[in-house]
């Protein structure tokens, strides 16, 4: 699918592809002689793949986050290619922050591809804050689970199940700052690149918009490193927490086992079989052991269920 913006001009200054066919790429290349990376290319992670220019055209790609609205995000290769007399944009995913910027680019008077750039990259760059941020606050709610919740009275089996949904949530938020983080740095180097490759050309708005988007990628870049300090930190605590409560539980149970032993070993060495033992002659002798047996089972079993191990 072709869209161009403006619309309702003869050649558009912003042309977005999303899934583009063979006649959507035959178009561009004719129009205005590029060629459309397809998604195995956008997918190549080396800078000199990423990041590269033939002429006057600058062919970039970077990873954009797909169905954040989900529990599940993806990564979706999204390729810009910027040129003098227009911006093409490749993806074959669905990402909400083209609707917005779309939107703008549409209303704006003096739009150019270096601007329609300069546009979604802020709006990547704000999204990628606002993602960081979620993340934030999902690391501060385990945090105060984790180190403000008393959970000695709730019995292990409970703060085992409560202490394992932190360390999926821990993680979940760990997986997502990980992939915000890969998708920023790479607009950076986005901006990098082409204000390297076109500052005697752009205008000075234009690169000082770059230059701050830079900055702000570096100050999400701290904050990230920050974050994944505090998660790390987080699961550490977690793990170590259960480990404690599971410690003490081996232990309990290995000061049974060991008092245990001495009546084993006695009953093992005699057989418990005597002369003068009345059981012998009970006619339900048999039976009796048997519900001894189950009895044994059965008591430990409870006592366990009591103290919230199982």
């Amino acid at each position: 699918m072709l869209t161009a913006i403006p619309a309702d001009a003869a050649k558009p200054v912003w042309i977005d592809l999303l899934n583009p066919d063979e006649a959507d790429i035959a178009r561009i290349a004719k129009d205005y002689g590029i060629k459309v990376p397809d998604r195995a290319a956008l997918r190549e992670i080396e800078s000199s793949s990423r990041l590269r220019a033939d002429g006057d055209t600058l062919y970039m790609s970077a990873p954009m986050l797909a169905h954040t609205d989900t529990e599940l995000w993806e990564i979706a290769p999204t390729g810009f290619i910027l040129a003098p007399q227009v911006f093409v944009t490749v993806r074959y995913a669905p990402l909400g922050v083209f609707e917005g910027v779309m939107k703008e680019a549409g209303e704006a008077e003096d739009l150019t591809p270096a601007l329609a750039l300069v546009l979604l990259l802020e709006a990547a760059v704000d999204r990628a804050a606002d993602h960081l941020e979620h993340a934030a606050e999902l690391v501060g709610e385990v945090a105060r689970t984790v180190f403000f919740e008393d959970m000695g009275d709730a019995g292990l089996a409970r703060e085992t199940r409560v202490l394992r949904r932190t360390i999926r949530t821990i993680g979940r938020a760990n997986d997502r700052a990980s992939r915000v983080r890969y998708m920023f740095l790479s607009m950076g180097r986005m901006a990098s690149f082409v204000t390297d490759r076109c500052t005697p050309k752009l205008d000075e708005a234009i690169n000082d918009r770059l230059t701050a988007i830079n900055h702000d990628i570096a100050s999400l870049d701290e904050f990230e490193v920050s974050l994944s300090g505090r998660i790390q930190l987080i699961q550490d605590a977690a793990t170590g927490l259960i480990s404690i409560e599971q410690n003490d539980v081996v232990k309990l149970l290995t000061v049974a086992s060991v008092v245990g032993i001495p009546p084993v070993l006695i009953v093992g060495i005699y057989g418990m079989n005597f002369k003068n033992m009345p059981e012998l002659s009970w006619a339900w002798g048999y039976p009796y052991a048997l519900g001894l047996c189950v009895l044994s089972a059965v008591v430990p079993y409870l006592w366990f269920k009591w103290r919230d191990w199982i």
